[in-house]
């Protein structure tokens, strides 16, 4: 299943068109996108069997299909070659404190085609593999804890870097990363079983059709299953919960000469299965 929110209505993705959840299913299923991942355990069957009229759609209608979750992780160089780029030591499984972990403030979400105002300093871009939790987790092994994925969709970690590295360790991560239109999220959030190999999806995105990454989710240090473990041995992962899983090689702070983001640039984001985001750049 694909699950999406289409102008603030939760719907299904087919080939065609969208599914009305909230019609289709009579009234039974609410017409709430983030209700959907609250009541996953129990929706899920529901949703599987759902039949109703396909309805056209513009992508340009897409929301974030997770529009207000509770708690959103996000993970740090989880890639070696990232960290090999920035000059940082890639965190190992038997490392104190790994994986590096911070949040993005949930108001930065936005859908899958957005533009973003882009504010003074630098704007970089950090293409994602975003996991949601369906089913409230915690202390999870992790040979158990793709049952506790509802599934997955693509992210952007924009960052505007001026801020991320301004005062002392540990640096302005949360703030510079959470401007208005900094989570594009989406199109929809794709079930495992719509995966071959949900561990091996090609990633990468490119600015004005210029490929800046491109790597395999295989890359990652700490995989989903080992990133929903660590974080729910320390606090309970809720449903609906959003894990921006990190980025691989390719952000514009290590090129050299650095390249940021300016008005008028394109940024195309996809991970293979789920699809791909289009953001544009302005000014105030």
């Amino acid at each position: 299943m694909r699950i999406a929110n289409l102008a603030g209505r939760a719907v299904l993705l087919v080939p065609d068109g969208a599914i009305d959840i909230h019609k289709a299913s009579g009234g039974a299923l609410g017409p709430d996108p983030g209700s959907i991942f609250e009541r996953w355990d129990d929706l899920r069957p529901q949703l599987a069997d759902l039949t109703g009229e396909h309805v056209p759609y513009a992508e340009a209608d897409l929301l974030a299909p997770v529009p207000s979750p509770r708690q959103l992780f996000a993970i740090g160089i989880n890639y070696a070659e990232h960290a090999a780029e920035a000059e940082l030591a890639a965190p190992t499984a038997s490392e104190p404190g790994s994986p590096v972990t911070f949040t993005k403030f949930a108001s930065c979400l936005t859908g899958p085609v957005s533009r973003v105002v882009l504010p003074q300093g630098m704007v970089d871009w950090e293409v994602e593999l975003v996991a949601v939790i369906g089913r409230a987790a915690h202390r999870v092994p992790a040979e158990d804890a793709w049952a506790y994925v509802a599934g997955l969709t693509v992210g952007q970690d924009l960052t505007e870097r001026i801020t991320q590295w301004s005062g002392t360790a540990p640096q302005q991560f949360s703030l510079g990363k959470s401007y208005p239109g900094f989570g594009p999220l989406g199109p929809a959030v794709v079930t495992l079983d719509e995966f071959d190999d949900r561990g091996d999806l090609r990633i990468g995105c490119e600015v004005n059709g210029v490929s800046m990454q491109n790597a395999s989710t295989s890359e990652m240090t700490f995989n989903v299953p080992e990133l929903v473990s660590r974080l729910s041995a320390v606090l309970p992962l809720l449903p609906g919960d959003l894990i921006f899983t990190g980025t691989p090689a390719g952000i514009g702070a290590t090129r050299v000469p650095p390249v940021f983001l300016k008005a008028g640039d394109e940024l195309v984001s996809r991970i293979e299965g789920i699809g791909t985001l289009r953001t544009t750049f302005g000014e105030d």
